[in-house]
């Protein structure tokens, strides 16, 4: 029975030699999800690329296939709320439809909000397709929803308005 207490006595406490083994791995494992992850693109980057060859403003082509997209707001949709940092956001759906003949790989628009005299207070540009949808097919209708932030409680917002910044097409 003494040996049995003398060797429980005897035993060091503190860490073991696991626990800065574990942490040491732990440590690897996050430098190395980092390490990967840092070769990811930017957002800015894959949007870039998502509308490579696109029709941009400006162009003939633009105006011949922009002319066949309608954008309609549903204005009892949107949602007014406040954020944490005391400014107002808007969460805007509309309905994109392709008039036209062929399908649309590729489509930004830009979304403004305006006030009652037509100037615009904030605007955010969105890219519809393929990052909501993967394509307009001719005839089709689909939903769209955007998240406009920053405005103060004062602002007139009156109005949205929608335009068709960058356009490819199949």
């Amino acid at each position: 029975m003494d040996t049995l207490l003398q060797n429980g006595q005897n035993e060091k406490k503190g860490i073991g030699k696991i626990f800065p083994l574990a942490l040491l791995i732990a440590a690897g494992l996050i430098a190395g999800a980092i390490w990967l992850w840092s070769f990811q693109p930017s957002i800015e980057q894959q949007k870039q690329k998502a509308m490579e060859g696109a029709f941009l403003e400006n162009s003939p082509e633009f105006d011949q296939y922009t002319k066949d997209i309608v954008i309609q707001t549903d204005a009892d949709g949107t949602m007014q709320s406040m954020t944490g940092m005391g400014t107002m956001m808007m969460s805007i759906p509309a309905g994109i439809r392709n008039k036209g003949g062929r399908t649309i790989n590729g489509l930004e628009v830009r979304v403004g909000v305006v006030d009652s005299f037509g100037k615009i207070i904030k605007e955010k540009i969105v890219n519809v397709v393929p990052q909501q949808h993967e394509s307009l097919q001719p005839g089709q209708t689909v939903p769209v929803r955007a998240t406009v932030e920053g405005f103060s409680k004062e602002d007139d917002r009156a109005n949205v308005r929608w335009k068709v910044t960058a356009i490819r097409v199949e």
